[in-house]
Formats: structure tokens, C-alpha cells, sequence
């Protein structure tokens, strides 16, 4: 798997770049803000970009700014932010760029398997958010809940499928059978008003449905 990786601190970068590299990946550049960023990947077409939030000049979305530019120049490219800070519009504006994203807390990524594991499902097209990112995200309802006919499984399931979690993991976690999750999921689609469409990716449109409540 090939890398670019952008990281303002240069201890981070180079920890980050060991880290990736002992997780499997190839980084093909390593750069410390997001012009450079953009740069990188018009030259290497990495298959991942993994990307800090905040960089220079003005250390705010520098690198969400960045990412998006990625996704619509080079809409092959995956994208896996790394932040500090939970920045709950940060990952909205993320899955709504669609599959093959990921956020995680530099703090999770310290633990190999973590990283390796986000990194394989964001490649392969998947949907990757922190725990705690989804905990924060999930704060933050608004009066009108579109989820509210959603029963307690439903919303479990769902809570899941935020995280990125497969049909066969959640199956797993929630100890049911793969035919028992396609039935919640069938009915959670049924219940947002989300029919069967050829252009719109209806696990995503859920998950913000979810995020956005």
C-alpha cells in the first residue's frame, strides 16, 4: 500500500512514517502542510493519504481543506485524518466526500493494530471513525430526530456501522447472525427514507442521518 503522508511536526512525521511502515505501508512522501500535500499526491497517486488536520499557515483545516481538494482532483485517492481534537464538522465533511475515509485520534494510532486495521479498511473503500468520534459526534442531537423510530438494536447497529464496522464485525460485537444484521440494516434504510439507488451509497447517507441527529 502506498502512502503520502502530511504532518507539520517533524518528530511526528518521522515517528508517523516508522509507524506505517511497520504497519505494512509505503510512503512515498512525507510533507508538512497542505500545498505540498496536494503536490504529493498529483505526483505519486498514493492509494492513502493520511492526513493531519491542522497545519500551516493558520494551523486550523489547512489539511480537511487539502483532503477535500484530494477527493475531487483524485476521487481514487482514500483519505485517513489524524487529529488531536475531536472536530465534529471535520468528520462530517469527510463522510460526506464518501467511502474510503477514516478518522482517527493521534492517540490511537500509537497502538499498530489500530493503525494497520484502519488503514486496510479505508484502502479497500470502508468507512473508518473513532470511537471517540463518534461519541462526540452523537452529543450533539438536534431537536428533530429522524432516527427516533429506530428501536434500541437499530441504533446499536448503526452506532456500529459510524465506527466503520462491517456486517460480519458487528454480527460479531453484537453477538447475532450476519442474517439478523442485514435485517436491522434493511430496516434502518427502510425507516430513513433511504430506497435503493444506483448513485447514492445508502450506508453513508445512514451514518449521516446517524451523525447529523
Amino acid at each position: 500500500m502506498t502512502v503520502v503522508l502530511a504532518e507539520d511536526s517533524l518528530l511526528l512525521r518521522e515517528g508517523l512514517v516508522r509507524l506505517l511502515d511497520e504497519a505494512g505501508a509505503t510512503v512515498v512522501a512525507a510533507v508538512g502542510d497542505g500545498t505540498s500535500l496536494v503536490e504529493a499526491v498529483a505526483e505519486h497517486r498514493p492509494e492513502v493519504a493520511v492526513v493531519d488536520v491542522r497545519m500551516p499557515p493558520t494551523y486550523t483545516d489547512e489539511g480537511l481543506r487539502a483532503a477535500l481538494d484530494i477527493r475531487s482532483r483524485f476521487p481514487g485517492t482514500k483519505i485517513l485524518v489524524l487529529s488531536q481534537y475531536v472536530e465534529e464538522s471535520y468528520a462530517t465533511d469527510l463522510l460526506e466526500a464518501g467511502g474510503g475515509v477514516g478518522y482517527l485520534l493521534k492517540d490511537r494510532v500509537s497502538k499498530l493494530a489500530d493503525l494497520s486495521d484502519a488503514l486496510a479498511r479505508v484502502a479497500a473503500g470502508g468507512t473508518v471513525l473513532d470511537p471517540e468520534v463518534v461519541s462526540a459526534l452523537l452529543t450533539k442531537r438536534r431537536r428533530k430526530d429522524p432516527l427516533a423510530e429506530l428501536s434500541p438494536r437499530e441504533r446499536e447497529v448503526i452506532g456500529l456501522m459510524a465506527e466503520g464496522r462491517t456486517n460480519t464485525a458487528i454480527g460479531r460485537i453484537m453477538v447475532i447472525t450476519q442474517g439478523a444484521v442485514e435485517k436491522h440494516i434493511s430496516s434502518i434504510f427502510t425507516k430513513l427514507g433511504l430506497p435503493p439507488s444506483g448513485d447514492d451509497h445508502r450506508r453513508v447517507m445512514a451514518v449521516l442521518a446517524w451523525l447529523e441527529a
